[in-house]
């Protein structure tokens, strides 16, 4: 069986050369063009991992004053936006390490074994559902699930982010799975129940 494909991150736009030129330079249009084009992508990671608006936007202009003071030390030997995401991920889990977020209660949801690297039910197409399953989920959990099934981080790459080992980074996107899976696939017995009444 053929490994998974690796998804595309929304950070994944090819800044060309000559704006990277400019923005070293220290040309505020060429820093004005970069912020437009990675705003979203830096926002939604920061409130994927961050979960509140407000921190999302200080993750958002603190990794955006980084890149300002750092794009002369961008060598180019990978792409800028790898580079950029790098800063905005590290940002975010600086921000939720600072948060003391509580211990994690335990779920009974969880004890259910489901597949651990399926990716999320198909009711997560629907964005606002999603949205709201992931606000849920504990900030160190929906941080995994983000990192590896959105912007296609592996486990080891997540465990050294995080500070953590390869297997707390698979535990927790199985406990995120699993969470998801049960608060986005509707129950059949209240299904059945609607049907009947």
């Amino acid at each position: 069986m053929p490994p998974e494909p690796r998804p595309s991150s929304s950070f994944a736009i090819e800044v060309p050369r000559a704006l990277l030129d400019r923005a070293r330079a220290g040309e505020r249009a060429a820093f004005e063009q970069v912020y437009r084009w990675f705003e979203r992508p830096v926002y939604t990671l920061a409130l994927r991992i961050c979960g509140d608006r407000e921190e999302a936007s200080e993750v958002l202009q603190d990794t955006m004053l980084k890149v300002i003071d750092r794009i002369g030390h961008f060598r180019g030997d990978s792409p800028f936006w790898g580079w950029l995401r790098q800063i905005a991920v590290n940002e975010a889990l600086m921000r939720l390490r600072k948060a003391k977020q509580q211990p994690e209660a335990h779920d009974p949801l969880l004890d259910e074994r489901e597949d651990d690297r399926a990716p999320p039910p198909p009711a997560a197409a629907d964005a606002a559902a999603l949205q709201r399953a992931l606000a849920v989920l504990h900030p160190t959990t929906r941080s995994v699930l983000w990192l590896y099934h959105a912007e296609g981080y592996t486990h080891e790459e997540i465990a050294a982010l995080m500070e953590r080992t390869t297997s707390f980074s698979k535990s927790q996107l199985a406990r995120g799975t699993r969470r998801l899976r049960a608060l986005l696939e509707p129950d059949p017995r209240l299904m059945e129940e609607s049907a009947h009444a």
